[in-house]
């Protein structure tokens, strides 16, 4: 599920970046129909991670966070993920039923990042 403030989001700096949703939409290489619908919230799925980016590229936005606001892992992730994935229900529940242990998860995250 797309996440509402991903179209706001694209909406917006496509805007302060003075495109048309006919240029944008031609300059990454889709219909500006789906661009309206990205951008409204009325598309049926998010769009592909090539999509994605393409949007970061052209409005000047973190990939990888646009591509998790478009309720996406990025493929990378993705891989890792897959390759780990039966320890993921577990992780989850450990994070669901301590926010102490997702907090410190998310820091040193955050720490590794930096």
């Amino acid at each position: 599920m797309i996440n509402k403030k991903f179209g706001h989001l694209i909406r917006q700096t496509r805007k302060i970046k003075g495109y048309s949703q006919r240029e944008l939409a031609t300059l990454i290489k889709i219909d500006f129909t789906y661009l309206s619908k990205l951008e409204n919230n009325r598309a049926e799925y998010a769009p592909k991670e090539d999509v994605i980016r393409g949007l970061a590229q052209k409005l000047d936005l973190d990939p990888e966070e646009l591509i998790f606001l478009a309720g996406r892992v990025p493929q990378q992730q993705e891989d890792l993920l897959s390759k780990h994935y039966k320890d993921m229900p577990m992780l989850f529940r450990r994070i669901r039923s301590n926010p102490e242990f997702a907090r410190q998860l998310f820091q040193e995250a955050e720490e590794l990042e930096s």
